[in-house]
């Protein structure tokens, strides 16, 4: 008698694949939010816990009227220098605030103030609550909106940061804001940057003058707006760093 061999139904077929695919989505969700847990929550902010005060603007419960007033307006004057400086936005990152130590521990913060995740959204612990870092990581993430891939040195970047954030520990009021001047080549890499910040506080003092320097005496936020279309089209980032001994005052 012959072997009567069944093929399996086209319906079973999708029905097989469509549950295989939902398990391996699944899984990558939890070795996500295990491994990543600040990626995980930028992505659902609900899934963590915080509520949404503002389209875009996440924050612990239970906050008074007043602490949510205080996040509103930080994440208001943050947004404005972000805008003032480069003429408009073309980023919308969600902003997930928190103002104790659990809930930022609990959406994958560390020790940072702030951090731009994926250069996608940002995350304020409850030290970050604050016009200059929170448009300090605001400015990286319209930084590379604005680059389209292309790449910077990891010192243009911070530096860049630290003036749109106008950070009073890095500039100087007036004039000149160069308040320390580096006589050696910056970190040009993520790792590089980070292992050198690790171990000099005021490296970020040294990249701010760097490009405060270049920026005054090229005519300013319009010629960095120039300089960031220009690399958004494939230009080769161009070698601004001054040396010391030659740079001039704005």
């Amino acid at each position: 008698m012959p072997v009567i061999r069944r093929e399996p139904s086209r319906r079973k077929c999708w029905w097989i694949a469509g549950t295989v695919t939902a398990v391996l989505l699944t899984t990558a969700v939890v070795l996500t939010a295990i491994a990543f847990p600040s990626v995980a929550a930028t992505i659902c902010p609900g899934c963590y816990g915080l509520e949404r005060l503002q389209p875009g603007v996440y924050a612990e419960p239970g906050l008074s009227p007043a602490e949510r007033r205080q996040v509103t307006e930080v994440i208001g004057q943050a947004n404005k220098r972000v805008r003032d400086f480069f003429g408009g936005r073309k980023s919308s990152p969600d902003i997930l605030v928190c103002l104790s130590d659990d809930c930022y521990r609990r959406i994958g913060g560390g020790r940072e103030r702030g951090i731009a995740v994926l250069n996608r959204s940002v995350m304020l612990s409850p030290r970050g609550v604050d016009p200059v870092i929170a448009s300090h990581e605001l400015t990286h993430v319209e930084l590379h909106a604005r680059l389209n891939g292309a790449e910077v040195p990891q010192w243009f970047d911070e530096g860049l940061a630290v003036l749109v954030s106008d950070d009073p520990r890095y500039l100087a009021p007036t004039g000149d804001r160069c308040l320390l001047d580096s006589r050696r080549p910056l970190p040009a890499t993520l790792d590089d940057w980070l292992r050198a910040a690790s171990a000099d506080p005021q490296l970020y003092a040294k990249a701010v003058c760097q490009v405060s320097r270049w920026a005054g005496t090229n005519g300013g936020k319009e010629e960095v707006r120039t300089l960031i279309e220009r690399l958004s089209t494939g230009q080769a980032f161009p070698d601004i760093q001054l040396p010391a001994a030659a740079a001039t005052t704005a």
